[in-house]
């Protein structure tokens, strides 16, 4: 099977399948398509408000780059790719809605022989118990037989200039030996890292959900240390640069676990294992203790106000910062929102400001009235440095500092400020 001159197709224009159909784009025809109709205006004007990729790079694949937002527009691809977001639902369970209406779209269309390749995290056996049937219905092909499925799970690392797709390993699984190489190759195309091709999809599957599972959990046992050492009176930081003085001590840093992957992908696992009559204790323990950080940091600035005898009633506190990492706009499942709700139930005033969200995006997602500039000094009696923004890090700590009264609280949760200069941090 060779797909040396396959025309493909990207469903889903976010994150992942930008820069995939740029990539792809740079080479090859590529229909781009998306539901979000404002998406593709934006697109189409050679912007991005992900930021993962840039103008000039949107202008060299445009010779080659369609956007649309019409199924029937995809009718002449071979290779259909699957990009399109898998969350959890309010109860932590998978919430594959995304998933099966873009399998849904793609089945109606899809021509004989073409390969239907999925990047979006799944639980181990997804393609082939929920994607595959749904192809099925839609098309009224047979699945190995008038149409195939890969399966090469996305590494994007939103705001990542250095880590990107072409140069992190890219893992490919194909429905026969002879796809599996098709998709291996076709990826190999684009991906100077090189490609790994697993013996199948569900390898494949299982690979990337517990690539994220098991920084999840390194970041929970973080976590709860910090969370002893809090109670002993020890810090945290000097702990871990102690302990990091040994050759195979793992460099990781207890904070607040959101995102799109690490604070989602193990829930798909452990519904599966769960499915499959095993109860996860240990994964399941570490979703635990990272989902109570963001109360616990808030738990812990009002104790530092009460130390600090202020009223604690309608006190005033600034967070700096709303995304869930650095320098970037990505809101999907902060967890900085934790530490909002929680400081609010207190009856605190919270203001937040984040130079990298777009406010009218907080106020949709979260319905949080965030600050468009950077506020007026000297009045909050508590400020929270939430994430690292380069931007926060070049205000410096004498800026920052301004921004409270005289004896205001300054809690870091990424550990970057001058420990002298502050009253607590995880």
């Amino acid at each position: 099977m060779d797909l040396k001159s396959a025309k493909v197709a990207v469903i889903g224009l976010g994150y992942v399948g930008l820069p995939l159909a740029v990539e792809f784009g740079k080479k090859r025809c590529v229909t781009g398509f998306d539901i979000d109709d404002a998406r593709l205006l934006e697109l189409r004007a050679g912007q991005d408000n992900t930021l993962e990729v840039s103008v000039d790079e949107l202008a060299e694949a445009k010779d080659n780059l369609v956007f649309t937002s019409n199924p029937e527009d995809l009718r002449d691809c071979d290779v259909f790719i699957v990009t399109v977001p898998t969350p959890i639902d309010a109860a932590r369970r998978p919430d594959l809605t995304p998933l099966i209406k873009a399998s849904e779209t793609v089945g109606k269309i899809l021509p004989q022989g073409a390969i239907v390749i999925f990047e979006s995290t799944v639980y181990p056996g997804a393609t082939e118990e929920v994607c595959v049937p749904i192809l099925e219905r839609a098309s009224g092909k047979r699945f190995n037989a008038d149409f195939y499925c890969g399966y090469s799970p996305e590494r994007i690392n939103p705001g990542d200039k250095v880590h990107r797709l072409t140069t992190i390993k890219k893992v490919t699984a194909g429905s026969t030996p002879e796809v599996g190489v098709a998709v291996d190759e076709l990826y190999a195309s684009i991906v100077t890292a090189g490609t790994h091709l697993a013996s199948s999809i569900k390898v494949a599957e299982a690979a990337k959900v517990i690539e994220n599972t098991q920084r999840d959990l390194n970041i929970a046992l973080m976590n709860e240390l910090a969370l002893i050492f809090n109670r002993l009176g020890i810090d945290t930081l000097e702990v871990l640069e102690a302990a990091g003085t040994k050759w195979n001590f793992l460099p990781f840093r207890p904070g607040l676990v959101g995102g799109h992957c690490i604070g989602v992908d193990p829930y798909y696992l452990t519904y599966k294992a769960q499915e499959v009559g095993y109860h996860p204790e240990v994964v399941l323990a570490g979703r635990r203790i990272n989902d109570s950080m963001g109360d616990h940091v808030a738990d812990e600035v009002v104790k530092l106000l009460l130390r600090n005898n202020v009223e604690v009633l309608n006190a005033q506190v600034l967070i700096l910062g709303l995304t869930f990492k650095e320098n970037c706009p990505d809101l999907r499942n902060t967890k900085v929102i934790d530490v909002v709700k929680r400081l609010k139930d207190y009856s605190l005033k919270v203001d937040v400001f984040d130079p990298w969200i777009a406010v009218a995006s907080a106020s949709e997602q979260y319905g949080l009235d965030c600050l468009d500039e950077l506020p007026s000094d000297g009045q909050y009696d508590a400020i929270v440095l939430a994430v690292a923004h380069d931007h926060f890090n070049e205000l410096g700590m004498e800026r920052i500092r301004r921004l409270g009264k005289s004896d205001a609280v300054i809690y870091d949760i990424k550990s970057v400020l001058p420990t002298e200069s502050i009253q607590g941090r995880l």
